[in-house]
């Protein structure tokens, strides 16, 4: 399990960057239950399979980790099976809080949902690629991510892509 003792300081790792074509890809929570969800995995695997040829980096971040403190245990040491070469490790930072607070504020999305407020505000401000989720209701939602950028803009953030797994996978490759 990562402990906050796991997370870089506040920056981003640009040097495991090799490849300047290589994507820098936050993932949420439901990127990691999707390995083992029958619905979501072929996608998901491909986009993991993307994490191994060292195409991507996956940015995952503290509030990722305490999301899956009670998952399974296979849910939850996925990411243990990837070097670490291939993560981008990122603590919740006030800054990502604060402009949590303002999508919440500016009811782009209830308070109940406050941990897809942070991931998509850590997105934002580490400045990702893409923000890749399977959850539909409060991320990868046209309204939502309208709502988001526009939170984001009002504040001086730079919009932030957010798509499906499907969306981020060579379709040229067997599936």
């Amino acid at each position: 399990m990562l402990t906050k003792n796991n997370f870089c300081t506040f920056a981003p790792k640009l040097e495991i960057r090799k490849n300047m074509n290589q994507q820098r890809i936050y993932i949420d929570t439901s990127i990691v239950g999707g390995f083992f969800d029958t619905e979501f995995e072929k996608e998901t695997k491909l986009l993991f399979q993307r994490l191994e040829n060292n195409e991507v980096v996956f940015v995952v971040s503290e509030v990722l980790t305490g999301e899956l403190e009670n998952a399974p245990e296979r849910v939850r040491t996925l990411l243990d099976n990837y070097n670490n070469d291939f993560l981008e490790k990122v603590p919740l930072t006030d800054e990502a809080r604060e402009l949590a607070d303002k999508y919440i504020a500016e009811n782009v999305i209830g308070k109940t949902s406050y941990d897809d407020c942070c991931h998509i505000a850590l997105a934002t401000i580490l400045r990702v690629d893409v923000l890749a989720s399977w959850n539909f209701k409060h991320i990868v939602n046209l309204i939502r991510i309208r709502g988001y950028n526009g939170v984001n803009l009002k504040n001086g953030y730079t919009t932030i892509e957010i798509r499906n797994p499907k969306e981020l996978i060579d379709y040229g490759k067997e599936i």
